[in-house]
């Protein structure tokens, strides 16, 4: 029976932390298979994705206005909160909201205001570029936010408990597996079964041609770097409610999506979700069987499939040019 157990949770706190990585990875596995950049800057996308998302919570479960008032020898309190107007449901659609908006300002920003300028420039130059971007998001995301901690806790506790042969789970956290396979299952679909999603392809196949043919390339990497940019937000908007969103959270997460990613082949969608359930499942078990080997173990396999396979699972070997 215990073997049991242990097994069954290794299982759903794999998936559990799988889909939350996927969510993240995705969008830069997008990125740089469009516009064949390494976008360090993803995590700062993260981060205020967590940050918009868990002030929004807060805003949205507290009093906006409340005080009290005498009117005819009679006193009134009012207490208004947006949640009296709309059900405490409506947080989803705000942390959803939170990571479009996010996404679309802040990608905009960087892939008009900075990234079109580095298209072929070198590799270790835009990896540069990006990582100071990123830097520079930190240092913003303090200045806006404070250096306090934020806590989002009320669409975790709003949605309760579950147990799974007596141990209990949350279903906000196993919430998260649907949401992934949601966000999976539009980007094929958006990527397969669309016009756009074929404008994409022929990019990413040549992009001098696609461009020959009449194909504005330079729109196509706007639109995807600003989907990935959502992407990315909105893995740090549903995250918000999970831990405490402090400085430094994009840091350890756009190391893990760099896993993610190039164990299933960058640029590869069905590599990213393949990657994000290898590092899932191999973490849940480190944490079960061998806590003290949680982050090694995912490394490893990272190293071990690099070493064997230089382009990831699911990765294209570049020809050479002569």
């Amino acid at each position: 029976m215990e073997f049991l157990t242990v097994t069954i949770s290794i299982l759903i706190d794999g998936l559990i932390y799988s889909s939350w990585i996927f969510i993240v990875a995705v969008g830069l596995s997008l990125i740089f298979g469009v516009l064949g950049i390494l976008n360090i800057a993803h995590g700062g996308l993260y981060a205020f994705g967590a940050y918009v998302a868990a002030w929004g919570i807060g805003k949205y479960f507290d009093p906006v206005f409340k005080g009290k008032i005498g009117l005819w020898g009679y006193s009134f309190t009012y207490d208004f909160k947006f949640d009296t107007l709309l059900p405490p449901v409506g947080s989803f659609a705000l942390m959803l909201l939170a990571a479009i908006i996010v996404g679309v300002i802040l990608g905009l920003l960087l892939e008009r205001g900075l990234l079109r300028f580095m298209y072929g420039r070198d590799e270790v130059i835009i990896v540069l570029v990006t990582f100071a971007a990123f830097l520079m998001m930190e240092d913003a995301i303090m200045f806006v936010f404070g250096v306090d901690p934020y806590f989002a806790f009320q669409p975790y506790a709003l949605m309760g408990n579950v147990d799974i042969l007596d141990i209990p789970y949350s279903n906000y956290e196993l919430f998260i597996i649907p949401l992934a396979l949601t966000v999976c299952s539009l980007l094929w679909w958006g990527l397969t079964r669309t016009i756009w999603g074929k404008l994409l392809q022929a990019v990413i196949h040549d992009r001098e041609i696609a461009q020959a043919f009449g194909i504005n390339v330079s729109r196509v990497f706007t639109v995807t770097f600003v989907l990935g940019a959502i992407l990315g937000a909105l893995g740090g908007a549903f995250t918000a409610p999970m831990i405490s969103v402090a400085p430094g959270m994009g840091l350890e997460v756009i190391v893990l999506a760099f896993a993610v990613v190039a164990i299933g082949g960058m640029g590869s969608i069905p590599g990213a979700a393949v990657g994000a359930l290898i590092v899932g499942l191999i973490r849940a078990a480190a944490v079960h069987l061998m806590p003290e080997l949680e982050l090694f173990i995912i490394y490893a396999v990272m190293a071990l499939v690099l070493a064997f396979r230089p382009q990831g699972l699911f990765g294209q070997a570049e020809a050479r040019k002569i």
